[in-house]
């Protein structure tokens, strides 16, 4: 079994501890799936989809979303985006 590599931008993480706890808890699954099972992981989450070619989100609650993005053939994941929905960059 493959084994991602899950890389958070230095901006999201500041931004991740600012979150909700409940919020947080949920994005804390997520990061689990994601290294465990690649960007497809979390397919049966809550509106879940590809935003493009390598670009996935979901949503960890109504109001909170995460996208990330990997390269084909890649074993790193990066997390891009974890906030609200209104400021998602795919809105």
């Amino acid at each position: 079994m493959t084994m991602y590599s899950v890389v958070i931008r230095r901006k999201n993480l500041r931004e991740i501890t600012r979150l909700p706890k409940e919020v947080i808890r949920r994005f804390d699954l997520l990061y689990e799936v994601l290294k465990q099972s690649g960007p497809a992981g979390p397919c049966q989450w809550q509106n879940y989809s590809k935003l493009g070619e390598n670009e996935y989100h979901c949503h960890l609650n109504y109001r909170y979303v995460a996208c990330w993005r990997c390269e084909k053939k890649s074993i790193v994941v990066e997390v891009y985006y974890v906030g609200s929905r209104e400021n998602a960059p795919y809105a």
